[in-house]
């Protein structure tokens, strides 16, 4: 599942005439960049979800040529935020586990991609949630408080009021659809299936390998390239 139907209100005034998933950064639309990471990890599928300039982006995703095929949850009516969103399209991602990721979301890899490391070490036995992480101090853009701390296990916590933690949400997580059991229609937002799991004690982290960039502001995009040019040289 691919989230694209927010309305990038801190990327104005470029998401005025488009939506955020088509922001381009290195010459391409950052749900380009996205699509293709989910393609080489090798997931054959992907449910985008539509909202803000949504005639835009399908058309864009209707134009765009190999994996992963993709089928479309359209929010024209009304935006489900993160959570609804994903509860809206259950019936499209199927009773088993399945990766949600952000559509803004972009990374410089590290040794081995981080989608498969993801799915690598999603346990359903022990996980009802496995978040990819990213160190709050050295990302690229981001200058919040963090929001997990994380012990030896991998389990997470949540950074305490006037804290901070060392941990930000790196936009991807592997979910169960069974999270969503009993939640409400309409809008909500996928932290509150993140705090359902970490109640149960089932909420666990993995660490990002590689440096993870916080697109989230038209001035985010220079220090992204920066970083994906350096990181290339």
């Amino acid at each position: 599942m691919v989230l694209a139907a927010g309305l990038g209100t801190r990327m104005r005034p470029l998401t005025d005439t488009r939506p955020k998933p088509l922001v381009e950064v290195e010459g391409r639309p950052l749900v380009d960049h996205v699509l293709d990471r989910v393609a080489a990890a090798g997931i054959p599928r992907a449910i985008v979800n539509l909202h803000h300039h949504a005639d835009l982006l399908e058309a864009h995703l209707k134009a765009r040529a190999g994996a992963p095929d993709i089928l479309l949850s359209d929010e024209r009516g009304v935006l489900l935020e993160t959570g609804g969103g994903v509860r809206k399209a259950l019936p499209l991602i199927g009773e088993t586990p399945f990766l949600v990721i952000n559509s803004d979301t972009i990374w410089i890899e590290g040794a081995r991609p981080n989608l498969v490391r993801l799915m690598e070490q999603f346990d359903p036995e022990r996980m009802d949630a496995l978040l990819l992480l990213a160190s709050a101090a050295h990302s690229i853009g981001y200058d919040g408080m963090g929001d997990f701390q994380m012990d030896k296990l991998g389990h997470l916590e949540r950074r305490g009021e006037r804290t901070i933690a060392p941990f930000v949400y790196a936009g991807a997580a592997i979910l169960k659809p069974e999270l969503f059991d009993g939640t409400p229609e309409g809008a909500f937002s996928l932290n509150r299936v993140f705090d359902r799991a970490a109640a149960a004690e089932r909420l666990y982290g993995l660490r990002l390998d590689g440096i993870w960039m916080h697109v989230g502001t038209p001035d985010a995009i220079a220090l992204a390239e920066d970083a994906i040019e350096r990181s290339s040289d």
